[in-house]
């Protein structure tokens, strides 16, 4: 039966692909949702300029379930097998939000070909900029959820590290906590044949690139997760010449908040004393993103049950980022990852990668995991 869905899942996903869009700016993403949307004649309303929230009401309306997909883009340049290419130059759905859209569309048109059997209220999410600056907070802070009255909440993501077939997910932390900082040293420029007259700021650059994993492998427990990386480090003007200023770009995450707040107030300590010892300025900007998505003990239970033997694997926290993990700080969720990784079909590209792609079938994998949850919950008689 939920085969004959496979067809919209591909049109869904091979439109979608052609116009990935960067966050609050998905507007051919949104019109095209609400195309869909209005050919059903479902009730939506549209959010944070493009967000859409669509709502099912259920015969007996005990709870209202939550499912949302992210819609924005990425700026890569697509280079993948895909014979569907981007259609907006620099632009490129790498991290399958293309995918999660068709998903959550097939879905509302199964909703809506059955809502004489649903006995819960559906709400399905379209969130825009979760790839930055971030469309969950926004619509988390906008009410919504309040306002429909959502109980629980469950979001996916096509993974290239879970074999295709499979769904990966764990209990409690299962993404990190993230922030980016930018450090700036201001130092004294000299020739570089006297270097006494000068403050050279590689110098104290290089030791604050060690310095700083100091701070997870010595001022944090080694049983609590964290990750100082700076990706980025410039410096200097010629070959010859004493640096008179350095700067160093990265990341920092946690799975715990109070970890992430140790690693900031230990940079901010550590900096001060460099300033000190070599007598220049040094300032500390430190972006906070996303908070860490933490899955439901229950949820997570009710997942699994609903999949069926073999279906889902317990698999280790992940490193990145998502800002599902609003949506958790107010309702109990779940967050998990719908495998893609496929080596027979040449599907092994990470996430973000400019030949990112993958197969169909996990599409009706993951449609396939939120009928199976309102089946095994009763929230739909069929």
């Amino acid at each position: 039966m939920l085969e004959e869905y496979k067809s919209q899942l591909t049109t869904h996903r091979n439109t979608l692909h052609k116009i990935p869009e960067s966050g609050f700016e998905e507007r051919k993403t949104s019109d095209y949702i609400q195309s869909v949307l209005k050919k059903l004649d479902v009730n939506y309303k549209v959010v944070e300029k493009t967000g859409v929230i669509v709502y099912f009401k259920g015969s007996k309306g005990n709870k209202t379930i939550a499912f949302r997909s992210d819609i924005d883009g990425l700026s890569v340049e697509e280079k993948s097998n895909n014979p569907i290419h981007s259609e907006h130059a620099g632009y490129m759905h790498a991290c399958g939000h293309d995918g999660h859209m068709s998903m959550l569309l097939t879905f509302a048109t199964y909703l809506s070909e059955n809502q004489s059997q649903l006995n819960d209220n559906v709400v399905l999410i379209f969130q825009p900029a979760e790839e930055g600056p971030g469309g969950a907070k926004p619509i988390v802070d906008s009410g919504i959820l309040k306002d429909y009255g959502v109980d629980e909440i469950y979001g996916i993501h096509l993974y290239p590290v879970v074999e295709q077939g499979k769904i990966g997910v764990c209990k409690g932390p299962m993404m990190a906590m993230t922030g980016e900082f930018d450090i700036d040293i201001i130092s004294k420029s000299s020739h570089g044949a006297m270097p006494h007259e000068g403050i050279d700021a590689i110098v104290i650059a290089s030791e604050l690139m060690m310095g700083l994993q100091n701070i997870v492998s010595r001022n944090v427990s080694p049983i609590k997760p964290s990750v100082i990386t700076v990706g980025k480090f410039e410096a200097g003007e010629r070959r010859n010449v004493i640096a008179g200023s350095a700067r160093l770009e990265g990341t920092m995450r946690a799975f715990d908040k109070s970890i992430y707040q140790l690693m900031k107030a230990r940079m901010n300590t550590y900096l001060e004393g460099l300033e000190k010892a070599y007598g220049v300025t040094i300032t500390l900007e430190v972006r906070d993103m996303y908070p860490p998505v933490i899955n439901d003990a229950n949820l997570v239970d009710k997942l699994i049950a609903a999949q069926g033997d073999g279906v889902c694997e317990i698999i280790e926290p992940q490193m990145i980022s998502e800002d599902f993990s609003y949506y958790q700080e107010v309702i109990p969720g779940v967050f998990y990852f719908v495998g893609t990784y496929n080596e027979a079909l040449g599907h092994i590209h990470p996430l973000h990668s400019s030949y990112f792609n993958f197969d169909h079938e996990a599409l009706y994998n993951g449609f396939r995991s939120y009928v199976n949850l309102l089946q095994a919950g009763g929230s739909i008689d069929l």
